[in-house]
């Protein structure tokens, strides 16, 4: 009888903690930025996570280590499904937006279809793209 009553006291104060936490998530709102994955170069590399911000003025891809990485003047080419091998290593029902930096790089940005719309208003696509985002 007695363990029951204390299993009752670690249910009660277990909940007690998880609803304070859930409070305080709830009350911060959700972080800025786009969450999603990037590699560069295009095509090869790994996918590393971390957050678009469009800043005013320029867009920005900030990874989960390391410096961010500028997209002012960046351009997006092409916006694709990812492979069956891609999808291993990033969220399979995301979208992979390839981008053309100003300095002649390439890099590809996976996001989410919700996030997509973000993405492609931070980074322009180019002329011949302009139609066909899906």
């Amino acid at each position: 009888m007695i363990e029951f009553l204390f299993f009752a006291l670690v249910a009660g104060g277990l909940g007690w903690l998880l609803r304070r936490k859930h409070r305080q998530r709830t009350a911060a709102g959700s972080p800025a930025g786009i969450p999603g994955m990037a590699r560069t170069p295009a095509g090869a590399g790994r996918w590393r996570p971390g957050r678009l911000y469009a800043d005013p003025g320029a867009a920005r891809w900030q990874p989960g280590r390391g410096p961010a990485v500028s997209l002012a003047g960046a351009r997006a080419t092409a916006v694709r499904m990812p492979s069956v091998r891609e999808g291993i290593s990033i969220n399979p029902g995301s979208r992979i937006v390839a981008c053309a930096l100003e300095g002649g790089g390439t890099m590809e940005i996976a996001v989410m279809p919700l996030d997509l719309r973000g993405l492609l208003e931070a980074v322009p696509q180019e002329a011949d793209q302009a139609g066909r985002a899906d």
